[in-house]
């Protein structure tokens, strides 16, 4: 993944940056609020040229855009014109490469339909796994070496419950009665990603319990500006330079993932996230770790690695769906502090197809005063 990210990468100018900082969780909590949310900017209304996928919110279509990327260990301006790069109008211009995949989506759609009652069985990455063209002669070092296990893939069919896990770990960073206390979280940090050229940039986090968040990253891109992602409860937004409309709203996993995201910044409740617990184990960087995912029903799980020693929350892996299929987001957790009683990790690292960004908080403030305004609708 590292060597497919670094090439894809060097140029990739519409990586989707820190909206996974807090993000990407995907479809979890079906939420009573859905009626409320504003009307989706749709594909369609923004980029000229769409052929086969029309009908999906623009952040959707990004996701998607993503899922190409790593199926193909491509990035945009390899599967548009390099004029695209810096003209987002440039980004409708036919290439041979727009016009395979098209073909291609509608081949894998009747392969899906015709097989597997429209499930998504099939994708792009079921044949090129990152390359640009399926292999089709078997390999004896895969068939003969032994094979690589990705933790994000663990089994979890352990029926072994998943309380005292979870009790471990509210215990682990501080116990029931102090998280209870932490209300307001005031954070400031670094950021660095490929949308800020690998350069450290600064950045805040404004959190409320129990399901506001605003996080501002500061200069990011050519201009310099800032990029700004907001959660307030029941909508989210996105505004950023490398984002292809003025105001981003955030709409199905990504409007969920911000919404569980703030579970993990005050995660007193998160045994009731999920309907169902599953138990299983897995290694990272050759340490043993325990797997719990939750799941509700008809949304991907999520699955939570915890340390068996300390009890402390390493890893979060979910999966979002986009238009051709479901695309994987990891966020390593490390560097744990204490803040007011209660073990908060100052270093992130989020994994997912269309960025890498490292985050190193420096200062956490606990049930400091935070304006109102912060968790408003942002203006670009």
């Amino acid at each position: 993944m590292k060597g497919i990210a670094t090439k894809r990468h060097r140029k990739h100018k519409n990586s989707l940056g820190f909206l996974v900082l807090l993000v990407p969780f995907c479809g979890y909590f079906a939420s009573a609020q859905a009626a409320q949310q504003p009307k989706p900017v749709m594909v369609e209304d923004v980029f000229k040229n769409v052929q086969v996928l029309k009908g999906i919110p623009v952040d959707e279509f990004m996701d998607t855009m993503g899922f190409f990327a790593a199926a193909l260990s491509l990035n945009c301006t390899e599967c548009h014109t390099p004029e695209s790069e810096n003209s987002w109008a440039k980004y409708a211009d036919d290439t041979p490469l727009k016009q395979t995949s098209r073909r291609m989506m509608q081949m894998v759609t009747a392969i899906n339909k015709q097989n597997f009652g429209g499930a998504r069985a099939v994708t792009c990455f079921t044949c090129h796994h990152g390359t640009q063209r399926p292999k089709t002669v078997p390999s004896l070092v895969v068939q003969y070496s032994a094979p690589f296990e990705d933790p994000n893939e663990a089994e979890v069919t352990g029926q072994d419950p998943a309380g005292p896990i979870l009790d471990k770990y509210i215990q682990a960073i501080g116990g029931a009665a102090r998280l209870a206390n932490i209300t307001r979280l005031a954070m400031k940090g670094t950021y660095s990603g490929y949308d800020t050229y690998h350069q450290k940039v600064a950045m805040e986090i404004y959190a409320q319990a129990p399901n506001r968040v605003a996080t501002i990253v500061h200069e990011v891109g050519p201009t310099r500006a800032d990029s700004v992602k907001v959660y307030d409860g029941g909508a989210g937004w996105i505004v950023s330079e490398n984002k292809p409309v003025p105001v981003m709203p955030l709409t199905g996993g990504n409007l969920a993932g911000a919404r569980l995201d703030t579970i993990l910044l005050f995660p007193a409740q998160i045994k009731q996230a999920f309907t169902q617990w599953r138990t299983g184990t897995a290694t990272i960087d050759d340490h043993d770790v325990q797997v719990v995912q939750g799941t509700n029903a008809g949304q991907p799980p999520v699955k939570l690695y915890f340390d068996p020693n300390s009890g402390l929350l390493v890893r979060v892996a979910r999966y979002s769906d986009t238009a051709i299929g479901r695309v994987p987001t990891q966020i390593d957790y490390s560097d744990y502090r204490d803040i007011g009683g209660v073990k908060i990790p100052f270093r992130w690292t989020v994994t997912w197809t269309d960025n890498q960004t490292f985050i190193q908080l420096t200062e956490v403030r606990a049930n400091v005063p935070i304006e109102a305004s912060r968790f408003a609708r942002p203006a670009r």
